[in-house]
Parts: structure tokens; C-alpha cells; sequence
């Protein structure tokens, strides 16, 4: 399981665990609060009322007429009242009186329970001990609802002479419970998903530079020149500089080990020629042949030196990282150079070049580099067209980029060196001398195009003749 989900699911886990636990916390504790703020008023409202009775007695004995009057007439009046989302149509207080010895003297549910001895119910019977009394009855009504009763004693000239118990049932709060239930649950569901997905974008923010780096590190595995991706600064930035160092010392070593290897063989066999001219030369020999030993020996160094000078440049364009000295390139301008720095070649072999397109195109990079590529893709395309061939030059201009196509009749790239025409020391025989090049032509092409943040493309079709084309950014790479 990959690191980004890891963490999602992690995040995830921790939030569904944590809403949960603080959802059930809350649910199971806001209806005792709900209850706790309905008791409180029920406290005030029995003692109002007792205090009512009090004032009602007359000859020792309760007005119980002027209570059962009163709740009469409430509850032959209509109203209606909006409690937030309750429509309240009804008084539901449900009141009854006892006497000093818990006997119920009055009972506003229509006399109900008048002459019942509530001496044990837990509200009459702590309040007749002088201590507070209250209970929770449910409701004979509605098994699923309660009834709340807060008792108050009944004190006259310092005498306990009865109890007053106001009852409130419990539907209207359950009610309001649900209502809030309902609303903290969408609540907290919705916070749950927002840090959710908080936590998902946190966890693409850390591992994007995670993948970043693994990307860029299969890119150099595979050989490919890659810039290190931008990681901002703290630990991160440093692990991709670690990871660049790592890259130029492991690089380092396996480049002079190749280096050393590819060298040593391309160079051996021009050294054994020369070496066999030289022990040649020690002899007797006619002029003529001495003078074709010297001619050998003069061409095996010049192969030589331009190995020695192709392979310092190819090595010193892959260790470097970005192009320097940045300047406006005129296509036309460095593709007449490279023509004329191989007229007496296209001379040689009555070549024709036919130049078509844009012809005043400006690109940005290093106008030697470029005119290095130029003239070896031109090269190549002059030593494989037949004689009084054409070779055909195409540029381009798009919107961002500017291409160049290199076109010859030659007898085109057999298949089974089109895999390999990138490979350094890798030639084919040119078909006028049979001889080879260097093979470094191209690997320096491509390196200066992938420098410059270009593409080199060859194609080929045998006895059709082979098309090189390159593509340059019209503006710098600063400007992209």
C-alpha cells in the first residue's frame, strides 16, 4: 500500500473514530442537560404555586374549587405558541396537591387520583422529610415518553401541612433532543468530510515530493537527462539535493569506467595501424610505399584526435546541467556555416542543397553547440547520398518552436541498426570508402538537443534516404 493512501486512510480512520466517539459522547449526555434546563423552571414554578396554595386555604382547608376552576378554564382556552420548531396548542403541566400525610387532596387530571395516598411516590415522600423531592414516572399515556415531577412543601405559620408536585412530561424535550441530534449529526458528518478531505490534500501535499523524487530517480535510472524537480526548501529540497549528489558521484564513476573502456577500444585499433606503419617505415621500402605508410599513419592520428576531441566534448556537455551562454541563434546564418565548413565534401560528390521554409528564424541556446549538431547531421546526410544526389533542408517555425529537417537520397538505416544509431562508437560504412566514422556523431547531437531541452529525431526508410530533424525553442528557457 503506497504511502498517500496510507496516510488517507490513516487521517480518515483517525476523524470517522474521533466523530464518533464525540457524536455518542454528546448524544448521550444532551438529554440529561435538556432535562437539567426543563427542572430548573419546574423548581420556580412549584414553589409559586405552593406559595398559591398557601394563600388559598381558608378554615384550615385548601381552595381546591379555586385550582380546579383555574386549570378549567386554561384548558378551555386556545392558543398557539412557536417554540422554535415546536407548535405548542396545549398546557400539559400536570399539578396535584397532598396533604401532610401524602394523601392527594387534588388532582388536576380531572380529580383522577384525588384520595390515593402518594406517601411513598420518591417527590412527596422526600419533600414531607424536608428534603427536596423529585422523580421521573413514565408516562401511562406514552410508554416512550416521561414525566417529570418537582414537589414543593406547603408551609404555613412554620408547618408542614402538605406537598405540591408539578409534573411536565418529557415529550416536548425529546423533541427538542431529536431536532438538535439531527442537526450536530448533519453538523458533524459534514465537518467529518471537510477534514477528510483536508487530510487527503494534506497527504498529497506530503507525498508529492515523495513521487517526485521517485520519478526523478527512475528517469536517471533509465538514462535520461532530467532536471531535479522543484521541492521548495526544508527536508525535502535538501533529500532531492542529496539525491542529485548521489546521481553526479555514481554517475562520475560509471562515466570514467566507460569512458576508460570505450577509449581504450576505438583507439587500439588506429595505434595498431600506425604501430605496424611505423615498424614498416623501419625497413627498405620504395618511395611510394613509404609515402602510403606516412598517409596511414597520418589518417589513423587525425582518428585519433578526433575521438580524443569528440569524446571531451560529449563528456563534458553530460556533466553539465543546463546551456550557458544563452544567445538569439540565426538558423539561416549557422546553416550557411555548416555548409560551407563541408563545401569541398559536397563539391566532391556534385551534391546538390535545396534549403526551403522560413529562412529567418531566430532560436535561443548556444550557437556553437547547435552548429556543432547541424554540421553532423549535414555530414552524415553528404557521406550517405549517392553522387549528384540532393540534399534537402526544411525549416519550420510554430508557435514556441522552430524545426529543421535534414533530408538525403541515401539507401537509408538498415532495421537493425535503427536501435542502435544513438549508441556511441556505433557506425555504419559509408558506401562510397566502406569505412567508418567515430560513431560519436549522433551522441553528441542528442546531447546537445537534450540540453537545450530539445528533440532529435531520425528516420529512415531503405533505398528512400534517411530524414534527421531537430526542434528549438523560439524563446529562452527562462521564458517557458
Amino acid at each position: 500500500m503506497s504511502i498517500r493512501r496510507r496516510m488517507f486512510l490513516g487521517i480518515a480512520l483517525l476523524f470517522g473514530l474521533g466523530f464518533y466517539f464525540l457524536i455518542t459522547t454528546v448524544l448521550d449526555d444532551m438529554e440529561l442537560r435538556y432535562r437539567e434546563s426543563t427542572e430548573e423552571p419546574l423548581v420556580d414554578t412549584a414553589r409559586v404555586l405552593a406559595s398559591f396554595a398557601v394563600n388559598s386555604i381558608k378554615n384550615n382547608e385548601f381552595d381546591i374549587a379555586l385550582f380546579r376552576n383555574s386549570f378549567k378554564t386554561v384548558h378551555a382556552q386556545s392558543f398557539k405558541a412557536q417554540v422554535f420548531g415546536l407548535t405548542k396548542t396545549n398546557v400539559d403541566l400536570h399539578i396535584y396537591i397532598t396533604d401532610h400525610a401524602g394523601i392527594v387532596l387534588f388532582d388536576s387530571n380531572n380529580g383522577l387520583h384525588e384520595g390515593d395516598d402518594y406517601s411513598q411516590w420518591r417527590d412527596v415522600y422526600r419533600t414531607l422529610r424536608g428534603e427536596y423531592g423529585a422523580r421521573t414516572s413514565v408516562n401511562i399515556n406514552d410508554s416512550e415518553n416521561k414525566i417529570m415531577y418537582i414537589a414543593s412543601p406547603i408551609i404555613k405559620n412554620g408547618e408542614l401541612i402538605g406537598v405540591l408536585s408539578v409534573g411536565k412530561p418529557t415529550v416536548n424535550v425529546n423533541q427538542f433532543t431529536k431536532t438538535t441530534q439531527k442537526k450536530l449529526i448533519e453538523v458533524g458528518f459534514a465537518f467529518c468530510l471537510i477534514l477528510i478531505a483536508i487530510g487527503l490534500l494534506l497527504s498529497l501535499w506530503v507525498t508529492r515530493p515523495i513521487h517526485l523524487l521517485i520519478n526523478y530517480a527512475r528517469t536517471v535510472s533509465a538514462g535520461k537527462r532530467v532536471k531535479r524537480p522543484k521541492l521548495g526548501s526544508g527536508e525535502m529540497a535538501e533529500l532531492g539535493q542529496a539525491f542529485e549528489d548521489m546521481r553526479d558521484t555514481l554517475e562520475g564513476r560509471r562515466y570514467v569506467e566507460n569512458y576508460v573502456q570505450t577509449l581504450t577500444h576505438e583507439i587500439k585499433s588506429p595505434l595498431f595501424a600506425i604501430q605496424g606503419a611505423a615498424e614498416l617505415l623501419a625497413g627498405e621500402l620504395t618511395r611510394d610505399k613509404r609515402q602510403d605508410f606516412i598517409n596511414n599513419i597520418r589518417v589513423e592520428s587525425d582518428r585519433i584526435s578526433r575521438i580524443v576531441e569528440q569524446l571531451l566534448l560529449l563528456s563534458s556537455l553530460e556533466s553539465r546541467k543546463h546551456i550557458e551562454n544563452i544567445t538569439a541563434i540565426d538558423i539561416d546564418e549557422i546553416l550557411a556555416e555548416a555548409i560551407e565548413s563541408l563545401k569541398h565534401i559536397i563539391h566532391a560528390k556534385k551534391l546538390r542543397i535545396d534549403l526551403k521554409g522560413e529562412r529567418k528564424c531566430n532560436a535561443y541556446g548556444e550557437a556553437f553547440l547547435i552548429r556543432q549538431v547541424l554540421a553532423n547531421l549535414l555530414q552524415n546526410a553528404i557521406e550517405f547520398s549517392p553522387l549528384k544526389g540532393e540534399i534537402i533542408i526544411t525549416v519550420k517555425q510554430y508557435d514556441s518552436k522552430i524545426t529543421v529537417e535534414i533530408q538525403d537520397q541515401g539507401g537509408g538505416i538498415p532495421d537493425y541498426a535503427k536501435e542502435r544509431i544513438f549508441e556511441r562508437f556505433y557506425s555504419l560504412k559509408r558506401p562510397d570508402t566502406g569505412k567508418k566514422s567515430s560513431g560519436l556523431g549522433l551522441s553528441l547531437a542528442r546531447e546537445i538537443m537534450l540540453l537545450h531541452e530539445g528533440t532529435l529525431s531520425v528516420s529512415s526508410t531503405e533505398q528512400q534516404g534517411t530524414v534527421a530533424q531537430i526542434s528549438l525553442f523560439i524563446k529562452t528557457n527562462k521564458e517557458h
